[in-house]
């Protein structure tokens, strides 16, 4: 199957990109391993002439929406994100009237539509970056409540407004699962992403986005760590440094729709080139804009 999906993609000119928590074997064979902002700038920068997204929906339209010239496909259409479809377009629009004085913060994980009625996007790594660059006193920020609440916690002088919305993965690590994993591991260092649940934030050593948490393990002297975000991170780092040891912040941390991605499901994008991402121009336009404000801040 690699050799195959090593032909096709010479063949077709395509690039092959990858998020984090796609399984290890989609990483061997990928152009690009990143998170949501990496990814996003690799689409945009794309010269190919064809786009394979191992990740998830919202992250194949976002590469449409930066480089709509070229034709991106997903390699399993049912690949999607809950915590995306917890909001929509009329539901930002219904928030957008109630605080009319409020900027609008998207954060990617979240419907091309969605971004279409937002002022700017934002990724983990820099949702703090981008709070901090809007001059408004209000900001709506969805969908991401935990996300949200991290960011507004730095910013005491603007008024947040939050949905309901969450990461069902992300969500269900508990401040409770990080004290009873610091138990059993009494020297790790916890390393959490800002999705996490609420508390989280407090007791770990480190919270970033996955790049961030990457870069933390790497760059740390520390022996032990407890990873509180998807499984694919603790297996990547326990492979790139196996005298040290990575332990899951709670069993089960593990998205189901990025393990949608597999070597058979990219060979068989690349040989029938279906699950094609397409959207309206108008859409188009106004997502972009969105998107590019955050990638140029």
């Amino acid at each position: 199957m690699i050799e195959a999906i090593k032909k096709l993609k010479r063949e077709k000119n395509a690039l092959i990109l990858a998020h984090y928590y796609a399984p290890l074997e989609i990483w061997e064979i990928a152009d690009a391993i990143g998170d949501s902002l990496e990814l996003s700038r690799k689409a945009a920068q794309a010269t190919e002439d064809l786009i394979v997204f191992c990740g998830v929906r919202f992250m194949a339209e976002s590469a449409k929406i930066l480089n709509p010239d070229k034709k991106v496909l997903l390699p399993v259409a049912d690949a999607g994100c809950p915590m995306a479809d917890m909001i929509t377009a009329d539901a930002l629009r219904t928030l957008k009237e109630e605080h009319p004085e409020a900027g609008v913060i998207c954060y990617v994980n979240s419907s091309a539509e969605v971004k279409a009625e937002s002022d700017i996007c934002c990724t983990s790594a820099g949702a703090l970056k981008v709070a901090g660059s809007l001059p408004h006193k209000e900001i709506i920020f969805v969908p991401d409540k935990n996300l949200g609440s991290y960011v507004a916690s730095h910013y005491p002088e603007k008024k947040f407004y939050f949905i309901d919305g969450y990461c069902p993965i992300h969500n269900s690590c508990t401040a409770e699962d990080l004290k009873r994993a610091k138990a059993l591991y009494p020297n790790a260092l916890i390393a959490a992403h800002p999705e996490c649940g609420k508390g989280t934030s407090e007791i770990a050593d480190f919270v970033g986005s996955t790049t961030g948490i990457l870069d933390f393990c790497r760059k740390s002297d520390s022996e032990e760590f407890i990873i509180g975000t998807e499984i694919e991170i603790v297996r990547a780092l326990q492979k790139e440094f196996p005298q040290k040891k990575f332990y899951e912040a709670k069993e089960a941390f593990v998205c189901q729709d990025m393990k949608k991605n597999t070597l058979s499901t990219l060979l068989k994008a690349l040989q029938e080139e279906k699950n094609e991402i397409l959207l309206d121009e108008k859409t188009l336009r106004l997502a972009k804009k969105a998107l590019e404000n955050m990638i140029n801040l």
